[in-house]
């Protein structure tokens, strides 16, 4: 199943390689479900039952507009983000592979978006890339078994974490959170696609380009922490409430580990995928002049 975000309304898609078309959730369920995107996880089990039985009226079915997508969970209570979670990435920023639990930040709501937007760059930033697999929760856990982590999973989605590094790293001590949420540093979609539409939801391609130049590429598979010890470990030190949202770290290729360092100036187009997800597209332009 796939679930998208058309205007704040929950819309299952239907179709796909450009010719996806939404069916709204509430409509079809006759008001059972959603419209929002919040009451669909917490009622996850519920839907996805009544998803996978349901007929879908094509009379219904609208073209999606990707203009009017948002993040598929756009509301979550919590926000987690991993960092140094693929070994290669962790070398080219100077920091040895965490064994333990990677480091855990926040990313403020309020960044969010859906996944074509265009990215105002701050005033004398270093905004750099880092796509992402993200994870949303489908339903409450603590303390999760690794065994069981993949059933508390609603689906997964793209993500990119953009960073502005001099805010991130300003002294005395990090500012990860504020670095990483400058309004649409959290661009996410184009929808959430739930784990059993994968051949192994646990190995996907990730990548990015700048311009048409590639400069990320990786495999999910990778990650230090997958997806199961990252529930297993968050699960046993927070409660994860349905619809929270997690960032699962990126690989290696970002422009502060590049030498010289190389960050994204106005006017480039960054495009960002997952196989079986999809694409996010951001262009990026100067901060207005001030008055």
């Amino acid at each position: 199943m796939r679930l998208a975000n058309i205007d704040n309304r929950a819309a299952l898609v239907i179709g796909q390689d450009g010719a996806e078309k939404a069916l709204d959730l509430a409509s079809a369920s006759d008001g059972r479900w959603g419209p929002g995107l919040p009451e669909v996880f917490r009622d996850w089990a519920e839907v996805t039952a009544w998803a996978a039985e349901a007929d879908v009226p094509a009379e219904q079915l609208v073209p999606v507009d990707r203009a009017r997508l948002g993040a598929p969970s756009p509301a979550p209570r919590q926000v987690f983000a991993l960092g140094l979670n693929y070994r290669a990435h962790a070398a080219e920023s100077g920091f040895t592979a965490p064994t333990d639990l990677p480091p855990v930040f926040t990313k403020y709501v309020s960044s969010f978006s859906g996944p074509d937007t265009e990215v105002v760059l701050p005033p004398g930033g270093n905004v750099d890339w880092e796509i992402e697999l993200v994870v949303v929760v489908g339903r409450e856990a603590r303390d999760v078994a690794e065994a069981d982590a993949w059933s508390y999973v609603a689906g997964l989605t793209a993500g990119q974490d953009l960073s502005e590094r001099l805010t991130q790293l300003r002294g005395p001590a990090p500012q990860f959170g504020l670095g990483k949420s400058y309004p649409g540093f959290s661009p996410q979609g184009p929808w959430l696609v739930t784990p059993d539409e994968f051949a192994d939801p646990g190995d996907l391609e990730l990548g990015c380009a700048i311009d048409g130049v590639e400069v990320q590429k990786g495999q999910t598979r990778d990650l230090i922490f997958g997806i199961p010890r990252v529930i297993a470990a968050l699960s046993g030190n927070v409660t994860l409430h349905p619809g929270d949202v997690i960032f699962t770290g990126t690989p290696a290729g970002v422009g502060m580990g590049r030498e010289p360092q190389r960050f994204l100036r106005a006017g480039e187009r960054l495009d960002s995928w997952i196989a079986g997800i999809g694409e996010l597209h951001q262009t990026f332009v100067p901060a207005p002049a001030a008055r």
